[in-house]
């Protein structure tokens, strides 16, 4: 198809966190398969936006016909990473009554008497939804483990427990799709700066980005650890080098069509019968 052509491969064999993943040998501004600039990108991503509309289309139109199958998109960053971006220019660009969005924050002391992964299980999507997870319950290995905020054989069990937990979404016909946006140090710094510079970007900054920033090594380590123990044939992560905004969302749309086209999407066939249809709605 048009849309794949412009990549050298498939995105998702060449972004795919195999068996010896290193995080750090990732370039976060490198553009694996992708030896056309920014202008292209743009112009592939609007393409991929058709395909992707359509099939998200299918999808939706599968689940009024008892179909049970849906799509979890897992997005995971450092802050100023592209999440937002990933929501708006690849998401934003299919039907919203076909997107179920939650945007995960500290658990509140109700959630916190229970799993952790209870909360998360109440928002996956719904037959023929495509889910996305704004953050998700791999913060409850990411934060804990670089704060120390829970012991280390709970975290252990939390990883144990998150395999099992996407297995049985898998089972039940959610198809997931995990993207580690992979952002550098230099870039975010500019990208904060860019919040406190501009008026507009007031709202997107918080001074513990700051705090968080100083743990920068940590984070990048707890990363790394919890996307090896983690990623499975059925529920695999892509680390997408996202210092080109244009390039990550590019990346991801790709990554979430090929999801998508695994899945042999077609329009349900009608259960009436057509001809008489017609002939009805020419009589009236």
């Amino acid at each position: 198809m048009a849309h794949r052509r412009r990549f050298d491969a498939d995105p998702r064999k060449l972004l795919l966190a195999g068996p010896d993943f290193r995080l750090d040998a990732i370039d976060p501004r490198s553009t694996p398969g992708f030896g056309s600039g920014k202008a292209a990108g743009k112009a592939a991503l609007g393409e991929g936006s058709r395909v992707l509309s359509e099939l998200q289309e299918k999808l939706f139109a599968e689940s009024r016909h008892a179909s049970e199958i849906s799509v979890l998109l897992i997005l995971q960053a450092m802050d100023t990473a592209g999440k937002g971006g990933i929501v708006r220019h690849v998401v934003g660009t299919v039907d919203p009554q076909g997107v179920q969005h939650h945007a995960f924050k500290a658990p509140t002391a109700a959630e916190q008497r229970h799993d952790f992964l209870w909360r998360i299980g109440k928002q996956l999507p719904g037959p023929g939804m495509i889910g996305v997870f704004d953050r998700s319950h791999y913060e409850d290995v990411l934060i804990h483990k670089v704060r120390g905020l829970s012991a280390t054989s709970e975290i252990e069990r939390r990883y144990g427990a998150i395999t099992a937990f996407e297995a049985d979404a898998v089972a039940a016909g959610t198809r997931v799709v995990k993207v580690m946006l992979h952002i550098s140090k230099g870039e975010q710094k500019l990208r904060l700066a860019e919040r406190l510079d501009r008026r507009d970007k007031f709202w997107k900054y918080a001074p513990q980005d700051i705090e968080e920033r100083a743990l920068w090594s940590e984070y990048q380590a707890a990363y790394e650890t919890a996307i090896e123990r983690t990623t499975t044939p059925d529920a695999p992560w892509y680390v997408v080098p996202a210092d080109r905004k244009w390039y990550a969302r590019l990346a991801v749309q790709q990554v979430l069509i090929g999801a998508l086209e695994d899945m042999q999407l077609g329009w349900p066939p009608a259960h009436f019968d057509v001809k008489a249809e017609k002939q009805r709605l020419a009589a009236s």
